[in-house]
């Protein structure tokens, strides 16, 4: 297997292990993925999820040996004409991305553990993440600029979405190399770590979202996701309308324990 699932506690963290191939995706491995997050977004217990590419390389893009022989694998990935007219939201409503899990539309928060090279693909897979802890050693690329593949795994809507046109722009139409400082810089990692690091860092920061009442994070996730596209008073009320069903649900009882003493000055480790 290609792909496995390590679990402690609410943290699942999901192995891609091609290093022969220093992770580049082929279709058993993108299959495998989707299954993982899958079951990681079903099961209750589970709250974050960490994604992490064994062997010190995060994932070099779509396996082009594969693709190389086989000129029609993306065919039957596309979008069907009724599903892409009116797509709904959820993480089982589209075929499978080439990359495997880039088209969910998880209820659950995803880290990237970043080593090595992430890119063409795996930059995208990377983008699909909702954070993204880099190593010093580890670099971003829109590598498959040289051999005419294009992004179709939402490398082109997600990256402007992350750190605004211009900048997307100019990493997609020259396709250089994005070190771990610069991703920073830009707002295309949130953390950087020493080489070797990335793994328990990320797990590290998920455990500490993890710790937070579970249907209030997923409602402001919820919702800072859903906001883009809308205009401001729909995305407002779409934050009300979402928002208070968590409110009741745990608001409440954490504003009688605020009440009762806890968490005062700020604290966060007296939940």
């Amino acid at each position: 297997m290609t792909v496995r699932i390590e679990k402690a506690g609410a943290v699942w963290t999901v192995i891609h292990s091609r290093p022969e191939a220093r992770n580049a995706m082929d279709p058993a491995s993108a299959e495998a993925l989707v299954e993982a997050f899958t079951a990681f977004d079903r099961d209750p217990e589970a709250v974050v999820a960490v994604l992490w590419g064994e062997g010190g390389a995060f994932c070099a893009g779509f396996d082009l040996k594969h693709a190389a022989g086989n000129a029609s694998a993306l065919d039957e990935l596309g979008y069907p004409i009724e599903v892409a007219r009116n797509l709904p939201r959820g993480p089982h409503h589209a075929p499978r991305g080439p990359m495997g899990p880039t088209r969910l539309e998880l209820d659950k928060p995803v880290i990237a553990a970043v080593a090595g090279p992430a890119v063409a693909g795996g930059f995208e897979v990377a983008l699909w993440c909702d954070l993204r802890v880099m190593e010093t050693t580890a670099y971003f690329g829109v590598y498959c600029r040289r051999w005419g593949v294009p992004l179709v795994d939402g490398g082109t809507v997600r990256l402007p979405r992350i750190i605004g046109r211009g900048r997307a722009l100019d990493l997609i139409l020259t396709g250089r190399k994005v070190e771990a400082e610069e991703a920073l810089h830009i707002g295309l990692a949130e953390r950087v770590v020493p080489e070797g690091q990335s793994r328990p860092a990320a797990e590290a920061l998920a455990r500490e979202i993890a710790r937070f009442p579970r249907a209030c994070l997923r409602a402001d996730r919820r919702s800072a996701s859903q906001q883009e596209g809308q205009s401001l008073r729909e995305a407002m009320r779409y934050e009300w309308d979402n928002g208070v069903p968590a409110y009741y649900a745990e608001g409440a009882e954490g504003a009688a324990r605020f009440a009762s003493g806890k968490g005062r000055s700020g604290r966060f480790d007296d939940l």
